[in-house]
């Protein structure tokens, strides 16, 4: 599975909207410095979250360890659309974008004018925001989604915020497929959740490399971090994608994981449940559904389908190699399965054993919407 660069996509975004603004009524000064946060993500350690060039996995080829492979691929999705958001804080920061006000610029790649607004004291999703700041293409603002390309609520003590980015909005020239697409991130260090600092990763309409089967839409992660440990759960929505069986279709990348950022190791555990599950449990999500009983199961029908007999245990255990949980990484990604090289994993395959992914069927009809 490729990936697209997030970050050069945002980069046009974020110098048109410090260094561009159009001639408007807004007569306000940028001050040299404002009370604004720092970071707006969580760093995830690379051992779990990285890209590579992933086949098409045929039916008689597929392996544990591209399970987790392609887990690496579609955390990375998310870290890097968090990485957005924050470089998007720092331009607020910098610019001190913090006061009520409204200017337009001009899209750097399309020619149009997008519509700046600031407002303060904003409610959004049961809080009550410090500021909000909302882009919008001028000409989109009669369309359903009011032509919104970004809004970012945020408060500052403590440190939390939302951010939702329709790419689509901010470059209507591109004839890419991200129309529909739309991420939103979470981020906090008020500790709601036992951790010092945590974000949620929402991707909706993700259309990048549908030629691949495993392809994804959708995707939901939680990232926590107190010290140097990081743990992370969460789907992904795969619509189209078969194991070995064409039928059934549909599955959900169900995972949780723990890294550390200081030794950059990791340690993951996977379910493929089917997108429909409409299940929250996680022995359902990671032991009915593990990648060693999803294969045994898929691989003992496609053997009989395929020479009609079921295989030998001796052959079964040839084809089911790194199927075995948990899975174990380290700087150059995933290693083995079922038993940990060695003692270092010891802290993160117990953190791994209390976390729980989402409901598969809620991922596959997840939705996000601006105010």
């Amino acid at each position: 599975m490729k990936t697209i660069n997030i970050l050069h996509l945002l980069s046009v975004l974020l110098i048109a909207t410090v260094f561009t603004y159009c001639e408007s009524d807004s007569t306000t000064e940028i001050p040299d410095n404002t009370n604004f946060p720092t970071s707006f993500k969580v760093d995830i350690p690379s051992s779990i979250s990285q890209s590579s060039s992933l086949k098409s996995a045929n039916s008689n080829d597929f392996s544990g360890k591209e399970v987790y492979q392609h887990l690496n691929n579609f955390i990375h999705v998310g870290e890097a659309a968090a990485e957005f958001v924050e470089e998007i804080m720092k331009a607020i920061s910098v610019y001190g974008l913090n006061k009520p006000n409204e200017f337009n610029f001009t899209g750097e790649d399309d020619g149009r004018i997008k519509n700046i607004v600031i407002v303060d004291n904003s409610d959004f999703e049961g809080v009550t925001w410090q500021h909000q700041l909302t882009i919008t293409d001028a000409d989109n603002e009669s369309n359903a989604d009011g032509g919104k390309a970004l809004q970012v609520f945020w408060n500052t003590n403590p440190i939390k915020g939302i951010a939702i980015l329709k790419p689509k909005n901010w470059d209507n020239s591109s004839t890419n497929n991200m129309n529909e697409t739309i991420f939103k991130i979470e981020y906090s260090e008020a500790g709601e959740y036992g951790y010092e600092a945590s974000m949620i990763v929402s991707i909706t309409n993700w259309k990048q490399d549908q030629t691949n089967r495993f392809h994804m839409d959708n995707l939901k992660m939680f990232v926590g971090k107190t010290g140097d440990i990081v743990d992370v759960y969460g789907n992904s929505n795969h619509p189209d994608a078969y194991l070995f069986l064409e039928e059934p279709k549909g599955f959900s990348w169900a995972f949780v994981a723990s890294g550390n950022n200081n030794t950059n190791i990791g340690v993951a555990e996977v379910g493929l449940p089917l997108s429909s599950l409409d299940e929250s449990s996680r022995p359902v999500l990671l032991v009915d559904n593990s990648i060693k009983n999803v294969f045994t199961t898929q691989i003992r029908e496609w053997v009989f389908q395929t020479y009609g007999v079921y295989p030998s245990e001796e052959t079964l255990d040839t084809l089911l190699v790194d199927t075995e949980a948990p899975g174990f990484f380290n700087s150059a990604g995933f290693i083995q399965g079922g038993e940990a090289p060695n003692d270092s994993y010891t802290e993160l395959a117990s953190n791994v054993e209390v976390l729980v992914p989402y409901n598969p069927f809620k991922i596959s009809q997840l939705t996000i919407t601006f105010k």
